[in-house]
C-alpha cells in the first residue's frame, strides 16, 4: 500500500480513516504477547550466556511493540534468523543487562538508560545509535474521547477521573508525562487522578480496557490503535518536556551473535526499517509520520 503523509499539529485531535488497510496491524498484539511470553523466561538476569543458536535476543522499550514487531518479521524473511523481543520500560530493561540477563540489543526509550548500561561495562559504545525522537499524545478510547485541545482541557474535565501514565521512575514516556503536565501548570489538579502503569504499554492498556479514562502515552501507541480502530489521540507538544532522544546499543557477548546483532540494527536503519518506523511516529530529525491516515 502507498504510505499517505500525516502532518499532525499539537493541539489538533486525529479523526481515523476505517479502511481496509488499518486492518494490517491487528495482528503486532498477538506477536507482541508470544514473544513477551518467551523472554519472560529468558530475560530472568541469571547471568548464563546466549548459546550462538538460540535467537537473537532484542530487549526494546514498550512503545517500540508495534514497530519492532514488524521489523522482526522483516529481518526473519530476509536472514531466516529468528528473533525474540523482551519489552518493557527502558529503566527495568537496563537494570535487567546490568545484572547480567543475557539480551544482544538494547533499544531504550531514553538515551540516559543507554549511557547507564554503558557506564556499567555492558554493550558496545561503538554501536550506540540514535534510531528516534519519541512523541507524545493524549489517547483514549472512542467512548470516552472528550476533544480535548491540551492537557488545561484535560484538567479542567470533571468526567476525566483516572489519568494513566507510566512510572516516572523507570519509564522515560512516564517522566515525558509529568514534565509535560508540571509544564502545562496542572500538575496539582492532575496528580490526584493519576494511575503509573509499569510501561508506557500498560498506562495505554489501562485506558484500553476502561481501568482509565485516558492515558497519556507515546505516539507509536496510539498510531497502532489506529491500524486496529480503536481510540481518538491528540499530540503533545514538544516544547512541554525534555526530548525523548531513543538509543540502541549492540549488547552480545558472544562475536557471532554481535554480528548478528549488528544485522538487525542495519535492519532497523535500512530505508525498509525506516518505513516501519516512520509509519509508527518513530521518527528522526527532518522525517514525517507516514500511514494510513488522514490529519
Amino acid at each position: 500500500m502507498r504510505d499517505r503523509l500525516l502532518a499532525v499539529t499539537p493541539g489538533c485531535p486525529v479523526v481515523r480513516r476505517r479502511d481496509a488497510d488499518h486492518r494490517r496491524a491487528r495482528r503486532w498484539g498477538l506477536a507482541v504477547a508470544a514473544v513477551v511470553g518467551v523472554l519472560a523466561l529468558a530475560g530472568c538476569g541469571d547471568g548464563q550466556a546466549v548459546t550462538a543458536n538460540e535467537p537473537l535476543v532484542v530487549a526494546g522499550a514498550s512503545d517500540l511493540m508495534p514497530a519492532f514487531t514488524v521489523l522482526g518479521e522483516g529481518f526473519e524473511a530476509d536472514t531466516g534468523e529468528r528473533v525474540v523481543f523482551n519489552f518493557g520500560s527502558s529503566g527495568q530493561l537496563a537494570q535487567q543487562l546490568i545484572e547480567g540477563a543475557p539480551m544482544d540489543v538494547y533499544a531504550a526509550a531514553n538515551v540516559s538508560f543507554v549511557e547507564q548500561v554503558l557506564d556499567a561495562g555492558v554493550g558496545d559504545p561503538d554501536t550506540q545509535t540514535t534510531y528516534a525522537f519519541g512523541h507524545l499524545v493524549i489517547w483514549s478510547p472512542d467512548d470516552a474521547w472528550g476533544d480535548w485541545r491540551s492537557l488545561e482541557d484535560l484538567a479542567a474535565d470533571h468526567d476525566v477521573g483516572v489519568v494513566a501514565i507510566a512510572n516516572p521512575e523507570h519509564a522515560p514516556y512516564g517522566l515525558a508525562a509529568k514534565q509535560a503536565i508540571e509544564t502545562a501548570g496542572v500538575w496539582d489538579t492532575l496528580e490526584p487522578r493519576l494511575v503509573f502503569g509499569e510501561s508506557v504499554a500498560d498506562a495505554h492498556r489501562f485506558a484500553a480496557t476502561g481501568n482509565a479514562d485516558v492515558a497519556i502515552v507515546a505516539l507509536s501507541l496510539a498510531l497502532a490503535s489506529d491500524e486496529s480502530g480503536d481510540g481518538q489521540w491528540m499530540l503533545l507538544g514538544e516544547d512541554l518536556h525534555e526530548p525523548l532522544q531513543q538509543d540502541l546499543i549492540v549488547t552480545a557477548e558472544d562475536p557471532d551473535r554481535a554480528e548478528l546483532a549488528g544485522r538487525f540494527v542495519d535492519h532497523v536503519n535500512s530505508e525498509e526499517g525506516r518505513q516501519v518506523m516512520r509509519r509508527f511516529g518513530l521518527l528522526l530529525p527532518g522525517e514525517e509520520t507516514t500511514g494510513g491516515l488522514a490529519p
